[in-house]
């Protein structure tokens, strides 16, 4: 009868395997707007489908220099290669949880030479020797069947954080090539003002010597001088004032591409005058899809979920089989089979009573799901927020930068008249003055609306994910660096 009953126990076993306490995880569907901006209805986001680079978006704007230092931003950025090690890290921890599904194999050899007391408790013959030696060599397994996927869901969850961290990396690349392109059009448009301020003070400069002209020659009185003098002044310190501006960015961009500030250079461009791309109209259709932050707030929400299971399957009981199997010999006589042993046994753990420790641990686990999905919330929200700033933004400026123009235009022309009056002695030099600032101020604003034109384009592109699409985050599977034998290692970067 014995062996009938341990194959009724063995199947009983068999079928309690593979029981899932988590609960049925769907990626959460919110209530979102039938159209935006005009476009198609949004896309959920599916659970296995994370995003994957299409292509370098920074190339849209036809700069080479850019390009250069975008390519030296991957390849050198301290920040973003400690981001690739936290990735390596969670893909390790996804390896320890997926290691607990298959046995546990070791041996241990031991060599020792033992003397017990003279006086030992109950020494049972005084003929009995006091040294004696002993060498094992033991083998040992140990299984824990998974009877309630408490083993299985801790890997999910560990593989889900893995693909959250594979998001997370994605994030701060994209993030960290947004913030070069920004500082790189600040530096250029920078370079655009001194090149305005450059002229200015050329004519300022000649202002000054016609005032001193008209002036020791009795025709110009000498508040004309000074004002023409001070205006000289004021552009020059301003001139001072935007180059120092454009060495700290200078200095930000060389941090950026991992370069010494003191010896990172970007030389100045005062002719290229940077237009932002069209983007695609139909790019906020996918948004969902396409945003890497998303993708890893739906991860965790997904890991958390598997945690649930994690906690519930504590409240059953925890079966290991284990076995060894070796040989004992006070000397060098070990593998013969008088010396061999071996055991073979289970375990089971049943709580009984842990004053609510296991009920607060499941509790803390759906709290922690919940807090996953309002994050997720308000990740999804934000996203919505970046997209609709970075469309009002490029919309805007885009007539502010024509309108600007068409100011900066006609304050030439008002400079250029007032001038001419000085000159032919209709005027004084204080209209002249005027106009010189409302043209310098005009001017600089032109090139300010320019840059952040520029600098809304990259933040929109940066709200849109990039030009990221849905392929190329590791699946669960993929998260594992190495399969259970320590071989085939998959290298994986998202």
């Amino acid at each position: 009868m014995k062996r009938p009953t341990m194959t009724v126990a063995w199947l009983c076993g068999l079928s309690l395997s593979g029981c899932d306490l988590a609960p049925v995880y769907s990626p959460p569907h919110y209530v979102l707007p039938d159209s935006y901006k005009g476009s198609e209805p949004f896309q959920v986001a599916q659970p296995d489908q994370v995003l994957s680079p299409r292509g370098d978006w920074w190339t849209m704007f036809n700069d080479l220099s850019l390009d250069h230092l975008e390519q030296q931003l991957e390849t050198d950025n301290p920040s973003l290669q400690a981001a690739l090690e936290r990735y390596t890290q969670a893909r390790d921890l996804a390896a320890e949880a997926q290691s607990q599904l298959y046995p546990q194999v070791s041996i241990q050899g031991t060599l020792s030479d033992n003397k017990q007391s003279v006086n030992r408790l109950f020494r049972g013959s005084t003929t009995t020797p006091n040294i004696q030696a002993s060498n094992v060599i033991l083998p040992s397994a140990s299984w824990e069947p998974d009877f309630w996927d408490a083993v299985r869901n801790r890997a999910h969850q560990q593989k889900r954080l893995a693909q959250a961290s594979a998001a997370d990396l994605v994030t701060a690349r994209l993030s960290l090539q947004a913030q070069l392109a920004s500082d790189y059009f600040g530096i250029r448009g920078l370079d655009q003002e001194i090149e305005v301020l450059r002229h200015s003070i050329d004519a300022y400069e000649k202002a000054v010597e016609v005032t001193q002209l008209r002036y020791s020659g009795g025709v110009g009185s000498g508040l004309d001088l000074a004002r023409a003098s001070s205006q000289l002044g004021t552009a020059q310190a301003q001139a001072s004032e935007t180059a120092l501006q454009r060495d700290l960015l200078q200095h930000a961009v060389a941090v950026l591409v991992g370069a010494m500030p003191s010896t990172f250079t970007i030389p100045p461009a005062q002719d290229t005058q940077p237009v932002p791309p069209e983007l695609p109209v139909g790019l906020p259709t996918e948004l969902l899809q396409r945003r890497p932050d998303i993708a890893s707030a739906e991860r965790q929400m997904a890991a958390a979920n598997a945690a649930i299971g994690v906690s519930r399957a504590a409240f059953y009981p925890n079966v290991t089989v284990f076995g060894n199997a070796g040989f004992q010999d006070r000397g060098w006589n070990l593998v013969s089979l008088p010396n061999s042993l071996w055991s073979i046994g289970s375990n089971a753990t049943l709580p009984i009573f842990e004053g609510g420790l296991r009920r607060a641990e499941l509790q803390q686990s759906w709290s922690l799901y919940a807090e996953t999905r309002d994050n997720y919330r308000a990740t999804v929200l934000a996203a919505f927020q970046e997209v609709e700033d970075g469309l009002s933004l490029t919309q805007r400026l885009k007539s502010e930068v024509a309108q600007q123009h068409e100011a900066s235009d006609q304050a030439a022309q008002a400079l250029s008249s007032s001038t001419k009056l000085y000159d032919d002695g209709l005027d004084n030099y204080l209209s002249v003055s005027v106009a010189q600032v409302a043209q310098l101020t005009a001017r600089t604003a032109e090139v300010q609306v320019q840059v952040r034109q520029m600098q809304a384009a990259v933040s929109l592109i940066l709200a849109l994910g990039g030009g990221w699409t849905v392929q190329g985050l590791p699946n669960e599977k993929q998260t594992l660096p190495f399969g259970p034998l320590g071989t085939s290692a998959q290298p994986n970067r998202p």
